[in-house]
């Protein structure tokens, strides 16, 4: 997730935030898509979380499509698979792989909390980030490959299904009742801003979606996209609550590890229903 600019820009005197708004700070903090964030505030922030679902919906759009175009010139189902993984890098610039990374690296360092969010600051990318990234991103390949093995249709909707499953965990993780583990920082700007019903909302609207658009598959299908849904949230929440614990509560980083282990879960549920 990218950083707010150090100085907050002065906002409108009223208090109700646009969903244009909203959609401009979820692509802007989420995404590479060029838009202009107009507002930083704990309200833009608020509708920014809510609205983090579409911006997924962009990115595994693109996603899936590059797969279905490679499939469609000749290529085989672990080549698709290897594009299809790499766009979301590509449209986030690795941040959520990095969070990722540096996550790993924090909670394997078995440090306490204030130094093991200084070995997430640095730089380089230690052992245990090296180890988790490698294993993600196999299965990722791995179940994208299979689902492209199992039909074109199945597979361009495990990507799609992933990529909203990814953000949708991260309006989850900015709920009321989730503290930031830093004063400063992105982790900050979002956490507790999301009102915990809207965050509920969310995730019915979500899966009811996904089953909606998984049922074009097959029956089997809606069933398995809704449940990919749902196991992302469920990883997701378990990750966020041992952050939380280990961190005293969420960063940026932590944000970006709990969008590519959500997006695993998701490919791998995805992978077993096809």
């Amino acid at each position: 997730m990218s950083q707010p600019p150090s100085e907050t820009p002065e906002t409108p005197d009223t208090p109700d935030v646009p969903w244009a708004d909203g959609l401009r700070f979820a692509f802007g903090t989420l995404t590479v898509f060029p838009v202009t964030v107009h507002r930083w505030d704990r309200e833009a922030a608020r509708a920014g979380m809510l609205s983090a679902p579409v911006a997924g919906l962009a990115v595994g759009v693109l996603a899936a499509a590059t797969g279905l175009v490679l499939l469609a010139l000749g290529a085989g189902p672990l080549l698709a698979a290897v594009a299809t993984a790499a766009v979301p890098a590509v449209l986030t610039r690795g941040l959520h792989l990095d969070g990722l990374a540096d996550t790993a690296d924090g909670l394997g360092s078995g440090k306490p909390a204030e130094d093991a969010l200084r070995v997430m600051k640095q730089s380089d990318i230690g052992p245990f980030g090296v180890i988790t990234l490698l294993f993600v991103l196999l299965a990722q390949v791995a179940a994208l490959s299979q689902a492209y093995g199992a039909s074109w249709t199945r597979g361009a909707l495990a990507a799609v299904v992933s990529a909203v499953a990814a953000r949708l965990v991260l309006t989850l993780a900015a709920r009321v009742g989730v503290p930031a583990a830093r004063p400063e920082g992105l982790g900050a700007a979002v956490a507790g801003t999301v009102p915990v019903r809207g965050a509920v909302l969310a995730v019915a609207a979500v899966t009811a979606l996904a089953a909606g658009a998984g049922a074009l598959a097959g029956t089997y299908g809606g069933l398995g996209c809704a449940v990919a849904v749902l196991l992302a949230c469920g990883a997701a929440e378990v990750l966020l609550r041992h952050c939380v614990r280990r961190f005293g509560g969420v960063t940026g980083d932590v944000f970006g590890s709990l969008e590519e282990g959500a997006a695993t879960v998701a490919l791998v549920v995805c992978c077993v229903f096809a």
